[in-house]
């Protein structure tokens, strides 16, 4: 299994209908005006590892002005932290080692004596630095904090409440000082208070032990294996390598080899090795392509909606949404502004998009063509930074009628609810439809065990 991880009577009526799904498809977004995925890999090749991806250089400046009388008052916030270094060394040691054996047998060619320099290289600027936040990381949390105060400047007025809270790794740590510190530069008087705590983590990094153990069924194994069979290997980067790539197999798995090679590439775009793109660049759009295929489905398979394995994995995240909602519910009893900013991991945001159905993410299917033509593309959902935002409105503190927004990576988002104009929802509806799904789920472990 290992292996294979890596390994719709008249034509008038059609077109009317066609265009009904498009106009009311959660899935439609900027779908529509998007880039084939394809596209944005050629463009952007970060895109192609997925939950390596690097967070986008620019975000929208304009925003959709709040219905009449309503103003921002909260701000609850759960972010990825900011580029890191890659977690530990397993995943360069396995195309690095494959290089070492074949270079002592003397099967490199000029080409592959440069790719193994350039192992070395990156290695070496990894070495004790292991799951770390970046200088780039840093830089990217500075810009999410600056243009959060800046669009919604009266949650951060005067000596506003702003409660951040990080996992206990270091990375999530650096990442919310880093935001804390804009923020307190753009606005001393306010009060910020910190915490990480193993205390927190029952929310803020919970990992359900049955579905995360149970998320790959022999079902969803059998599919996972029978998609990812054609998009493993890479006869053409065995031959650019290797003199001779029939002896080499004895030594180097093609399929490994291929898909670390390409991960160990783009990797370093979260580092200050960013100019350094001799690996990325061996590969072509269509190999990367290949690459984001597979982890896409993956990501779909362990975090998403699958049908293969039940469809539950998003659940993993009821805990957070649960005590989002109670945060929120708590803030808009007061009068003052506020917010409470959350510092986590990739595996969190995912499912919590999912388990919402932010931007059609809820989506159900056992058929893995259908991922990136409607849409779930996981690298859109958790680059490094990533980042949801529930922006409340109201027009005074006695204001019951409680509007928020979601911005997914600081762009506006949709829900599966009616809104009240635009990006727009009512916070009861919200908070009645989420409450509702986490009961009917509970219940039904309940009545299995």
């Amino acid at each position: 299994m290992m292996k294979r991880m890596l390994s719709y009577k008249s034509q008038q009526r059609m077109v009317i209908c066609v265009a009904l799904f498009f106009l009311y498809s959660p899935f439609f977004m900027s779908r529509m005006a998007a880039q084939a995925v394809l596209d944005i890999i050629k463009e952007h090749p970060a895109f192609a590892s997925c939950n390596y991806n690097v967070y986008p250089d620019s975000v929208s400046e304009n925003l959709t002005p709040a219905p009449m009388g309503k103003h921002p008052f909260y701000i609850s916030h759960y972010g990825r932290h900011g580029s890191r270094y890659i977690s530990n060394r397993t995943g360069y040691d396995t195309p690095y080692k494959m290089m070492q054996r074949a270079e002592v047998v003397h099967e490199l060619t000029t080409t592959g004596r440069k790719v193994l320099d350039e192992m070395e290289l990156i290695m070496a600027d990894a070495e004790s630095r292991w799951g770390d936040l970046t200088s780039l990381g840093r830089k990217q949390h500075l810009g999410i904090a600056q243009r959060m105060f800046q669009r919604f400047p009266e949650v951060f007025a005067d000596s506003a409440h702003i409660c951040a809270i990080s996992t206990v790794v270091p990375r999530c740590m650096a990442s919310m000082t880093t935001a804390m510190i804009a923020l307190a530069r753009l606005n001393p008087k306010l009060n910020i208070t910190m915490e990480s705590s193993k205390r927190n983590q029952w929310y803020m990094n919970y990992q359900d032990p049955l579905l995360r153990k149970n998320f790959m069924t022999p079902k969803a194994e059998e599919a996972y294996n029978a998609y990812t069979a054609s998009r493993m290997g890479n006869s053409r980067l065995m031959e650019l390598v290797f003199k001779n790539p029939d002896i080499v197999k004895e030594i180097v798995d093609e399929e490994y080899y291929n898909y670390y090679l390409m991960k160990m590439g783009l990797f370093p775009l979260n580092t200050h090795l960013n100019e350094n793109t001799y690996l990325m660049n061996i590969f072509s759009t269509e190999e990367l392509y290949r690459m984001w295929e597979i982890d896409n489905v993956y990501w779909y398979i362990r975090l998403g909606a699958c049908k293969l394995n039940g469809g539950n994995q998003p659940y993993i995240q009821r805990h957070l949404l649960r005590q989002i909602i109670a945060d929120a519910d708590s803030c808009i009893r007061l009068g003052r502004p506020g917010a409470h900013l959350r510092f986590g991991h990739d595996t969190v945001l995912l499912p919590l998009v999912c388990l919402i159905g932010v931007n059609g993410y809820d989506l159900e299917t056992d058929d893995f063509d259908e991922l990136e033509k409607r849409g779930w593309w996981s690298s859109s959902v958790f680059p490094m930074g990533a980042n949801l935002q529930f922006i409340f409105y109201r027009s005074d503190p006695s204001d019951q009628d409680v509007l928020f927004k979601v911005l997914l990576n600081e762009e506006e988002a949709k829900l599966p609810l009616r809104p009240v104009s635009g990006p727009y929802y009512r916070w009861a509806d919200f908070r009645r439809y989420c409450l509702k799904k986490i009961d009917r789920y509970e219940r039904s472990l309940q009545k299995k065990q």
